[in-house]
């Protein structure tokens, strides 16, 4: 969606927009969520384990790395939540 495309929308297909951004927000929190998960139960047995080699602990940095990608992506829907507050739709 470009910056030109968002200032020709009406304030419905805006409202419509808002609602496709909290969708995504929550989806992408899910997902830190589930990964943190896997990443807990992967070091609790790891560390609950008789044999503690360091080759359990290679898949484990998958998590870690999805998570890191997730919180550093840029937020590529500033444009709309300021458009948002100027037309007073928040």
């Amino acid at each position: 969606m470009n910056a030109k495309d968002i200032y020709k929308m009406t304030d419905e297909e805006l409202l419509a927009e808002k609602q496709k951004l909290k969708n995504s927000k929550i989806f992408h929190a899910l997902f830190i969520g589930f990964l943190a998960g896997i990443l807990i139960v992967g070091l609790v047995s790891w560390s609950l384990s008789s044999k503690k080699n360091f080759g359990f602990l290679i898949p484990m940095l998958i998590p870690v790395i999805l998570i890191y990608k997730q919180l550093k992506k840029p937020n590529t829907n500033k444009e709309l939540e300021d458009l948002l507050k100027k037309r007073g739709l928040d």
